[in-house]
């Protein structure tokens, strides 16, 4: 479990290095320094720039997956719970998880195959949306508007205020009842 937590704090450490100081600051040997392990420590878990960068996509990955199950499986409505929790947790990740912004960008510079976890996630995820009891299309619609919102965010693009964002949310998660 110490192997598991310390492989976590590489993968943060890596991510706060990119929203820092940017991608091309990510180098192992920062990494290494920002987690307060060795080189070899880091070499451990991830030999490689790219091995990190994928570590750091599938961790986030993961964490997200498991967020929209565990939503999901507490909504008391059959019909679109999957689509709402898919879109409150893309909210949560606008609002708050900077990690999953900076593992994506990494792996765009660093080596674009490196997204094909998020591209395959994607399309499981669009497959859940199409088959959540809504119509596929205005499910469809509503997961691109979650989307554009998260892409708006993470290039800082017209951003717009908390408070605002959060009635975008009720207001597409309301058209999911």
């Amino acid at each position: 479990m110490i192997r598991k937590s310390k492989r976590v704090a590489i993968l943060h450490s890596a991510a706060r290095i990119i929203q820092n100081k940017g991608i091309f600051n990510l180098t192992l040997d920062a990494v290494a320094e920002e987690a307060g392990v060795s080189k070899g420590g880091l070499l451990y878990h991830f030999p490689s720039k790219e091995a990190l960068v994928s570590g750091m996509v599938h961790h986030l990955i993961q964490q997200y997956v498991d967020r929209i199950e565990d939503s999901a499986s507490k909504d008391k409505h059959h019909k679109g719970k999957w689509t709402r929790a898919f879109m409150q947790e893309t909210f949560y990740q606008v609002q708050t998880n900077k990690d999953m912004e900076a593992s994506l960008l990494a792996a765009v510079a660093v080596n674009p195959s490196l997204l094909e976890p998020i591209q395959k996630a994607y399309h499981e995820w669009q497959e859940q949306i199409e088959n959540d009891g809504l119509d596929p299309v205005d499910a469809t619609i509503l997961r691109l508007a979650l989307d554009g919102l998260w892409f708006s965010a993470l290039f800082n693009l017209a951003p717009l205020d908390n408070d605002f964002k959060e009635k975008i949310l009720n207001a597409l998660i309301e058209k999911t009842r």
